[in-house]
């Protein structure tokens, strides 16, 4: 059974072509990448006078895969395709490193441009239906965050540019956030003084925050907010159409009931979602 197929990267001197050419690989089979030659050929060539001659190597596992840095000095990247900016770093002379992506694209230092391949393993295992329960307490949700409220259209407008743009470093400022969210039409009448409030109730009572040491500076807590919802996912990417989208009544939502005390809490409504032996280098 294949478990893991590599996009091969188009040949020296090659057209691009609609249909990508693929290696199909199953567990414990290896495939080495890199620049390659007449002596040292590679089942992934990647054609970059500064990629190694035999660069690496990915292996299949049951449900995942793993790469190989057989380079003394470059570091090379692994990017989560679904993943807003995710990624990790293969050091050099790292031997089988685990990667839990299911969409990837291996990215190497290079001199002529990207050099990169992808990589996917289509048949990761998920849990079909609740697990056994033994009894006991129920367990609690650590950040139980409602879609359909309007603090999560707040926390959405903070996480957009990163969402839309993994590199972007900046987060939006309160104005930023009250003129990204008067374009929705719940949040017409929001206030400069709601969005703030929103914010310190995200980060005080959903999401719990460790109290900064600067004494809870907006722009910090803002900056926390961003980092901990795009690290665990608690917002994503299928969450945008919120920001833009007209409310409507989604089959099968459930109207929330949201303190007197909260501001412009009005609810909306979410879409419903789902040891490597190797040889160094020639």
């Amino acid at each position: 059974m294949d478990t893991v197929i590599v996009q091969l990267p188009p040949r020296r001197d090659e057209a691009p072509s609609e249909r990508p050419r693929l290696l199909r690989m199953g567990p414990g089979e290896q495939a080495d990448f890199g620049r390659g030659a007449p002596d040292c050929p590679v089942a992934i060539e990647l054609a970059d006078q500064g990629v190694s001659r035999r660069a690496g190597e990915v292996t299949a596992a049951e449900d995942y895969w793993r790469l190989s840095n057989f380079s003394s000095t470059a570091t090379y990247v692994v990017e989560n395709l679904e993943g807003a900016g995710e990624h990790l770093k293969v050091a050099p002379g790292r031997l089988g490193a685990p990667v839990p992506f299911e969409f990837a694209r291996v990215v190497l230092p290079s001199v002529d441009g990207p050099s990169d391949f992808k990589v996917f393993a289509p048949q990761h295992a998920y849990l079909d239906g609740p697990p056994d329960h033994k009894g006991g307490d129920h367990t609690v949700s650590p950040f139980a965050l409602d879609p359909t409220a309007k603090y999560f259209l707040v926390l959405l407008a903070l996480c957009e540019p990163r969402l839309r743009e993994p590199s972007a470093a900046a987060v939006p400022g309160v104005n930023d956030v009250l003129e990204r969210l008067r374009q929705h039409p719940d949040c017409r009448l929001l206030t400069r003084s709601a969005v703030n409030y929103h914010i310190d109730y995200l980060a005080d009572t959903k999401l719990r925050l460790r109290e900064c040491e600067d004494g809870g500076r907006t722009g910090r807590k803002r900056e926390e907010l961003v980092s901990l919802a795009l690290r665990f996912d608690l917002v994503r990417e299928e969450h945008l159409a919120l920001l833009t989208a007209p409310r409507a009544a989604a089959a099968g939502s459930v109207p929330v009931t949201v303190p007197d005390t909260a501001p412009d809490t009005a609810p909306v409504t979410a879409p419903r979602s789902s040891p490597v032996t190797a040889r160094r280098g020639c």
